[in-house]
C-alpha cells in the first residue's frame, strides 16, 4: 500500500493500480513455481567488497511524499559513500516495471514494490539471503516471510503496518462505553451493541465495501491467527477454522446491523465518522491519516489501541499491507543499490531520517513503523505524539502491537487475482447474500480453478 497522507487521491488510486497490475501478472507474469528449487549461489546478491565502492545507481520510487523522504536521505548516504551517484526517479512502478523486466531495457538497480507483488517478479530479482543475513534475525518475521519464495528472500523489508483498533473516545465516553475494556472481538461486539443502544441510529463498526481492501483487511485478521490465504508453497488454505471464525464475526456485525458499509475514507465513510455513527475502525496504522487530515470535526477525539484478540491471550495485531525494496538481476549495479537500502533501513542515520522529524513530515512519518526491530524500539520514538489523536503516543502503541504479529508466509502470486473471488464473495456476504461457509466454499473452488490450477 502506498501511504501518502498529504495526497490521499494518489494513495487511493495506487490501491486500484496495484490490483490491476497484479491481475495482469497472474495472467501472464513469470512462473515462479520451479525457481526456488533450482536456485544456485549465482542467484544470490553479494555485497561489494571495496572499502569505498564506486559507481552509479538508478532507484525507482513512486512519486509523492515518500519519494521526497527517500530523496532527502541521499545526501546523508553520500556522506558515507561519496563515490556512488544515486539517480532517483519517480516512476509509475505498477505500469512500467513488468515490461521493463521482460524486455531487459533500462532496468533500474532498485525498486520500491508492494509486498503482494514480490513473488510474481521473483524470477527477475536477486535473492537477498546473503546480504540480509546480518540483519534477518532483527527484522519482523512477518516481513521476511512475506518476501520469501522457496528458499530465497527477494525484498529488503521497508515498513511494518500493524493493525490497530481506532476508536472515537469522546463519542464512546459520552455514551458510557469504555473502549479500553475491549480485549477480544466478543468484547468489541458487546461494546458496539452498548453504543448502539445509547445512540440508536449508529452503526459503530466499519465494514469495508471495497473488494480489494476488504480482502486486505480479512488478511489482517487472519495474520493475527498466524495464517493467510496461501501457505508457504502457494497452496490455498481458506477452508480453515480460522477463516470461519473471522467471517462469522464479520457476518455477525452485518446481521445485527452493527456495521457501517462504506469504502475506506470515501465521502460516506468520512461523514459517518464525523457524525459519531461509526466509532470503531479496525485497520492498519495508516488510518491515522484520517483524523490528521480528513476529520476536522472529530480530530482530537480519536485514539488507537491494539486490535482485540480472537481469543484470550491471543495476538493483538496482524499485518495489513506493506512494501519492500527489490533489486532486479538485470540492474547494472544492484550490489551498490543494496548499500543504499542497507543505509536506509539498517543504519540509524538512515531510518531516523525516514521516520523521524524532517522537512516533509515535521512531526515524523507516522503512517507506518520500521520493519527493523532495533529501529522500532517502543522506548525510542522516531515520530512525535499525534495531536489529532489527543496527543497520544502512537509510536508506543504501534510498536507494541507490531511486535505481536505472528510469522506468516510468502504472499502468493495469485493473491490480487483472488480479489475477484474472495473479495467479491466477502462483499456478497456483507450484503446478506452468502453465509460464511458459502464464502469459503465458493471462493476456494473459484481460486483453485481459475488461478492456482492455471499457473
Amino acid at each position: 500500500m502506498n501511504r501518502n497522507p498529504k495526497r490521499p487521491g494518489l494513495r487511493l488510486a495506487a490501491v486500484g493500480a496495484t490490483a490491476l497490475a497484479a491481475l495482469a501478472l497472474t495472467a501472464c507474469g513469470p512462473d515462479i513455481t520451479a525457481g526456488a528449487d533450482d536456485e544456485t549461489a549465482s542467484d544470490r546478491l553479494q555485497a561489494p567488497t571495496a572499502e569505498q565502492p564506486e559507481g552509479e545507481i538508478t532507484i525507482w520510487d513512486r512519486s509523492g511524499d515518500l519519494y521526497e523522504v527517500f530523496d532527502a536521505v541521499i545526501d546523508e548516504f553520500n556522506e558515507k559513500y561519496p563515490n556512488i551517484k544515486v539517480n532517483h526517479e519517480a516512476v509509475d512502478i505498477n505500469a512500467k516495471l513488468q515490461n521493463t523486466l521482460i524486455t531487459g531495457t533500462d532496468v533500474p538497480d532498485g525498486v520500491f514494490l508492494d509486498d503482494a507483488l514480490v513473488s510474481g517478479f521473483a524470477d527477475h530479482l536477486w535473492d537477498l539471503s546473503d546480504v540480509l543475513d546480518p540483519y534477518v534475525g532483527d527484522i519482523a518475521p512477518q516481513k521476511i516471510d512475506a518476501t520469501t519464495v522457496g528458499d530465497g528472500i527477494y525484498g529488503v523489508p521497508y515498513d511494518l503496518n500493524p493493525g490497530l483498533l481506532f476508536y472515537n473516545a469522546a463519542a464512546l465516553d459520552a455514551a458510557g462505553v469504555d473502549a479500553t475494556a475491549i480485549d477480544t472481538y466478543d468484547d468489541l461486539l458487546d461494546a458496539a451493541r452498548a453504543y448502539q443502544e445509547a445512540v440508536p441510529e449508529s452503526h459503530p463498526i466499519h465494514l469495508e465495501q471495497s473488494a480489494f481492501l476488504g480482502q486486505l483487511q480479512l488478511e489482517m485478521y487472519a495474520s493475527q491467527l498466524g495464517t493467510s490465504i496461501g501457505d508457504a508453497d502457494g497452496e490455498l488454505r481458506l477452508d480453515s477454522p480460522e477463516y470461519e471464525q473471522i467471517l462469522t464475526f464479520l457476518d455477525t456485525v452485518q446481521s445485527e446491523d452493527l456495521g457501517t458499509r462504506a469504502e475506506y475514507l470515501s465521502p460516506t465513510d468520512i461523514a459517518e465518522l464525523e457524525n459519531g455513527n461509526q466509532v470503531f475502525y479496525p485497520w492498519a496504522i495508516w488510518f491515522d491519516f484520517a483524523p490528521q487530515q480528513l476529520l476536522p470535526e472529530t480530530s482530537g477525539d480519536w485514539r488507537a489501541m491494539e486490535l482485540p484478540a480472537w481469543e484470550d491471550g491471543g495476538a493483538r495485531s496482524g499485518a495489513m499491507g506493506g512494501s519492500s525494496f527489490v533489486l532486479p538481476k538485470e540492474g547494472e549495479n544492484s550490489e551498490l543499490a543494496w548499500l543504499f537500502y542497507e543505509f536506509l533501513m539498517y543504519d540509524e542515520a538512515g531510518y531516523s531520517a525516514v521516520w523521524g522529524i524532517n522537512d516533509i513530515y515535521p512531526t515524523g512519518l507516522n503512517t507506518s513503523i520500521p520493519a527493523y526491530l532495533p529501529a522500532a524500539d517502543p522506548a525510542k520514538p522516531l515520530f512525535d505524539p499525534i495531536e489529532a489523536l489527543g496527543g497520544q503516543d502512537l509510536w508506543e502503541v504501534a510498536t507494541t502491537a507490531g511486535a505481536q504479529i505472528p510469522s506468516g508466509t510468502a504472499i502468493p502470486s495469485w493473491w490480487n487475482g483472488a480479489v475477484d473471488y474472495l473479495g467479491t464473495d466477502l462483499q456478497k456476504m456483507l450484503d446478506g447474500d452468502l453465509t460464511p461457509a458459502e464464502v469459503i466454499t465458493d471462493s476456494s473452488d473459484a481460486i483453485q480453478t481459475n488461478l492456482i490450477d492455471r499457473q
